[in-house]
């Protein structure tokens, strides 16, 4: 007999209750070589996500699979070091779990971090994008299926999915810091392949600025839940189509562990002012 959505997320967080006493405020997602971050966690618990029962796996390349609880800018949080993704093979339900669990682990906000192929002219590699909106070519909803009233609406309002006073304060912060930073519209696909010059063109016309893999399911799952969401990109590469070279997943991971030191600086900071 399968076991409920409701009992999985209630095992999930009692297995984690039992490591830690620490309740987060903040669930922070740290995605494609921007782990980073979890080293500035004090006096953190960590777990490894195959430990967790009904938690998926991380086979993605630069995501470690640890779920780390502590300190972060004077406010307890929980992260996650890697995510999963619908080309791993799993459905977006198995995707959002974690968003689940955190929740009902006492968060009410979430932020998501990810690396993204550039699309906007602007944009060089290296450069981080406070999401504003999203555009979901997934070709699928995590929210599909009966609806658990307890978790969340059957239909989810989804006029600002992305936090506005977040994004205000993280991009005076950043201006602050010295750190060039864009406001952009994040597309979320499922990949595993990169996409072609026709794909880009079509993207851009639709209204995005830089494209992923990731993001969009956790999201939906967040806004349905009730949590705040600050979102931010790593640009690891330009998704020019007149002017585009092969992608080499190697170059990508090393601008974003390139990219790691401001986007750690920049979230650290935003958490002390939240």
């Amino acid at each position: 007999m399968k076991i409920s959505l409701r009992n999985r997320i209630k095992e999930a967080k009692e297995f984690v209750q039992k490591r830690t006493k620490l309740k987060p405020n903040i669930g922070i997602i740290l995605g494609t070589g921007l782990g980073a971050l979890a080293g500035e966690i004090k006096n953190k618990s960590k777990l490894a996500y195959k430990d967790i029962p009904h938690f998926p796996v991380s086979t993605a390349p630069g995501h470690q699979g640890n779920l780390f609880l502590g300190m972060l800018g004077g406010k307890k949080v929980v992260a996650m070091q890697g995510r999963f993704h619908s080309y791993e093979g799993y459905t977006l339900e198995e995707i959002a779990f974690p968003i689940r669990v955190m929740r009902q682990m006492g968060i009410d906000l979430l932020i998501e971090s990810n690396a993204a192929g550039g699309m906007n002219p602007n944009f060089k590699a290296g450069d981080l994008m406070i999401i504003t909106d999203h555009i979901n070519l997934t070709g699928n909803n995590p929210l599909i299926g009966p609806n658990d009233d307890s978790l969340g609406p059957r239909f989810p309002d989804m006029s600002e999915p992305y936090d506005e006073g977040l994004i205000e304060l993280t991009e005076d912060i950043a201006i602050q810091e010295r750190i060039r930073i864009h406001r952009g519209v994040y597309v979320g696909v499922t990949g595993p392949n990169f996409e072609t010059r026709a794909e880009y063109r079509f993207l851009r016309l639709i209204g995005a600025d830089a494209v992923g893999m990731s993001t969009v399911p956790e999201v939906i799952v967040a806004r349905h839940a009730g949590l705040k969401v600050l979102g931010i990109s790593c640009i690891t590469d330009e998704c020019i189509p007149d002017r585009l070279s092969s992608l080499d997943l190697r170059y990508m991971i090393r601008v974003a562990k390139e990219a790691e030191p401001k986007i750690t600086r920049l979230v650290k900071k935003v958490v002390e002012r939240i």
